[in-house]
C-alpha cells in the first residue's frame, strides 16, 4: 500500500476527497480488506472502527493520517481495537500539540499475538491479592507458586504475575509489585492518563508484566515486530506498517510533560526547547 492509496481510491470512487475520518475509513476499505486475516471480516472491521470514532468523539479529532496509520497496524495483526476483547486499543494523543491517534496493544491481544507465534504452549498472567498465597524465588531452581483466595476477602491488589511455557518445555516467568507497575507505566506508557490504563488499570498491569516476562521466551522475529508496534504513532501507510518507524516525539531528558496535553509543565528553561509528551 503505498502513501497515496488514499488519493487513488477516492479518484476510483469519482468523488472530491474524503471531508471526515469515516470518509476515509469508507475510501480505504479496499485496503483494509487486503490487510485483514481471513478470521476478521472487512465488514466487522470497519463497523468496530466507525463504533471506536462514535464511542470517543475526541478520536474524530485526531490527523487523519494518524488515524488510519493506527486502523492499518490493527488490520494488519488481525485484532479488533476498542472492543470489550482488550485486543487493541485507538487512542487520542497529543503529541507535541498535535492531536494524533495512538495504537496500543491489549493484554489479550499480546496473549493473541505470542500464541501465533506457534512455539508458546502456555501463557498466563494474574494479579495477586493480599490474603492469597503467593510465593517466589529465582536462582538455579525458579520457582513460583500462587493460589488465590477462593472465599473470603482477597484484599487489595499487590502484584502482578507472567508466564510462559513453550512446546518443547521450556518457561520463564516475571514479577511486578503493584507500585512498581504504576511507577513504570507513568514513565514509560505515553498514553497512561487517558487510555486503558485509566478503565482497564489490572489488564494493562498484565500486558506490562507479560511484555517483560516474553524478552525471555523463544518467540519469532515477526512477533517482536508485532510486539513493537505497541504505543506508536505513524502516519505513513504501508504494506507493512511494522517497518515503519515511530513517529512520537520523545520526551527531552528531565522535562516534565503533561501526558494528557502535551504542555511543558517544568524541567525546560526554554519550553520552546522541549520536545513534546511521553
Amino acid at each position: 500500500m503505498k502513501e497515496n492509496a488514499i488519493q487513488a481510491a477516492t479518484a476510483a470512487a469519482g468523488k472530491k476527497g474524503p471531508s471526515t475520518i469515516q470518509d476515509y475509513i469508507k475510501v480505504m476499505q479496499g485496503e483494509i480488506a487486503k490487510a485483514l486475516p481471513s478470521v476478521l471480516t472487512p465488514e466487522r472491521f470497519t463497523r468496530i472502527t466507525l463504533s471506536a470514532l462514535s464511542t470517543n468523539p475526541t478520536l474524530g479529532t485526531c490527523t487523519p493520517k494518524s488515524f488510519l496509520g493506527a486502523m492499518m497496524t490493527a488490520a494488519q495483526l488481525g485484532l479488533e481495537p476498542n472492543t470489550p476483547l482488550g485486543q487493541a486499543y485507538l487512542i487520542p494523543y497529543r503529541n507535541h500539540g498535535v492531536m494524533e491517534c495512538q495504537f496500543q496493544l491489549g493484554y489479550k491481544g499480546l496473549i493473541d499475538l505470542a500464541y501465533r507465534s506457534g512455539n508458546v504452549k502456555t501463557i498466563q498472567a494474574e494479579v495477586v491479592h493480599k490474603n492469597d498465597v503467593f510465593e517466589v524465588e529465582y536462582g538455579t531452581n525458579d520457582r513460583l507458586t500462587f493460589k488465590p483466595l477462593l472465599t473470603g476477602e482477597r484484599g487489595d491488589a499487590v502484584s502482578v504475575w507472567a508466564m510462559f511455557q513453550t512446546k518443547d518445555g521450556g518457561y520463564g516467568f516475571s514479577v511486578m509489585s503493584m507500585e512498581e507497575v504504576r511507577t513504570h507505566a507513568k514513565k514509560y506508557s505515553k498514553a497512561y492518563s487517558n487510555g486503558p490504563w485509566q478503565n482497564h488499570f489490572e489488564e494493562m498491569a498484565k500486558k506490562t508484566v507479560l511484555k517483560r516476562c516474553l524478552k525471555y521466551a523463544p518467540l519469532s522475529t515477526e512477533f517482536v515486530r508485532q510486539a513493537a508496534a505497541d504505543e506508536t504513532i505513524k502516519t505513513v501507510l504501508s504494506d507493512d506498517m511494522f517497518s515503519l518507524p515511530d513517529e512520537t516525539i520523545i520526551e527531552a531528558e528531565g522535562v516534565e510533560v503533561d501526558e494528557a496535553t502535551g504542555e511543558v509543565l517544568s524541567g525546560a528553561e526554554n519550553p520552546a526547547d522541549a520536545t513534546g509528551a511521553q
